[in-house]
């Protein structure tokens, strides 16, 4: 079964030059679902002013749905082994570092989740094998080259 999904991105140049490469960067991305998110280059890779930190860039994008796709699987694994999530955080983080070629890519995402229970808790090997099932099955993880890390943290119960 195939599922499409769609994202429309806005940009209009408006009074401003282009030409000379002093142009904002900042975006509308209208997801399928109606959200619209302010979008713009990221201010590491282009400068202020023509970046909008405020907005998501397409990198932030990108290991954001790297971890909610390992969260949303890992909430169904950990419904199927009995076990009642409380809590999920994450603290993903990626690197961008050039190739052999000399070409940026996001070369790493590693994933901080932090997970809180409620009555029976995950024996240390349940919850790293919960953790390796998600990466596993996360749609977004098995559709890129991109190396992603899961490092588990500890919460207090």
């Amino acid at each position: 079964m195939a599922h499409q999904y769609t994202a429309d991105i806005l940009w209009e140049r408006g009074d401003q030059t282009f030409t000379d490469n002093r142009y904002s960067r900042r975006h509308t991305i209208r997801l399928d679902g109606g959200l619209e998110v302010a979008g713009s280059s990221s201010p590491l890779v282009v400068p202020l002013p023509y970046s909008d930190p405020a907005a998501m860039d397409p990198e932030e994008a990108f290991v954001a749905s790297l971890s909610s796709c390992h969260m949303l699987w890992f909430f169904s694994i950990a419904v199927r082994s009995g076990f009642c999530v409380d809590r999920y955080a994450d603290h993903a983080v990626g690197v961008m570092a050039a190739n052999q070629n000399r070409k940026f890519w996001v070369s790493r995402v590693t994933l901080h989740p932090a997970v809180t229970f409620s009555g029976r808790q995950p024996t240390p090997e349940e919850l790293a094998d919960m953790h390796h099932q998600a990466h596993e099955e996360c749609f977004i993880a098995n559709s890129v080259k991109t190396e992603v890390v899961v490092e588990p943290q500890t919460t207090g119960e």
